[in-house]
């Protein structure tokens, strides 16, 4: 269990899994950049923030809510919980996103997140959530598995690890991923791969010119 000092953002999971050097550059060392999808990314969440609470449909909308998970040292806001009214079930976490559905599960792993949050506050068993993207403005429903329960709890405990350890991941350049990225021009990693590869290649010549000569003697 951690204690309330501990705790980290629970958004900075969504961070970590995209790219783990991104992570410590935001976490670690405060750095932050907006661009053109993150500005659209939190109007987005401006706007469901702005929306009162309500009830519709039998169900008590909430928006906003605080969240905390001791045993996974995580805390952080949903933007919206749905509690179902008369008995009608468990809570459900929503979480609004721009864009389309991604390719990773870094959204996913956010979501479940507030899931484990909210079953530890409230002591119920959430089975499942939604993911709604603002492209093609409908719900994707998020089915909070074995499988991605443990993926939640890894990232979880290697965020933790990576904050313990104060350094940042050295980069790893990834055209798809590294270009999308609003910390670009202060990552810099194609100028650090570049440099990785080159002194690489340099201590892999040392090596076998010392076998060279080893040979020799």
């Amino acid at each position: 269990m951690f204690s309330e000092s501990d705790l980290l953002p629970l958004s900075g999971l969504q961070h970590l899994l995209y790219c783990e050097r991104q992570w410590a550059l935001i976490h670690i060392e405060q750095q932050w950049v907006e661009n053109g999808l993150t500005a659209q990314g939190r109007a987005l969440h401006s706007t469901v923030d702005e929306v009162s609470d309500e009830s519709h449909g039998g169900v008590r909308i909430v928006r906003s809510l605080p969240l905390r998970s001791l045993r996974l040292g995580i805390s952080g806001k949903a933007d919206v919980v749905e509690f179902p009214l008369s008995g009608g079930g468990p809570p459900r976490p929503v979480e609004y996103k721009r864009g389309r559905p991604k390719p990773g599960q870094w959204d996913e792993v956010q979501l479940c997140a507030q899931a484990f949050c909210l079953e530890e506050m409230l002591q119920v068993a959430i089975p499942n959530g939604a993911l709604f993207y603002g492209a093609p403005k409908r719900r994707t429903v998020v089915s909070f598995d074995p499988d991605l329960r443990s993926a939640t709890e890894q990232a979880a405990a290697r965020m933790h690890q990576l904050h313990k350890a104060g350094a940042t991941p050295v980069a790893d350049y990834n055209p798809d991923r590294c270009d999308r990225c609003s910390l670009l021009a202060i990552c810099q990693p194609r100028c650090l791969h570049v440099r990785a590869g080159a002194t690489g290649w340099f201590d892999r010549m040392l090596r076998m010119a010392a076998h060279e000569a080893f040979k020799s003697e």
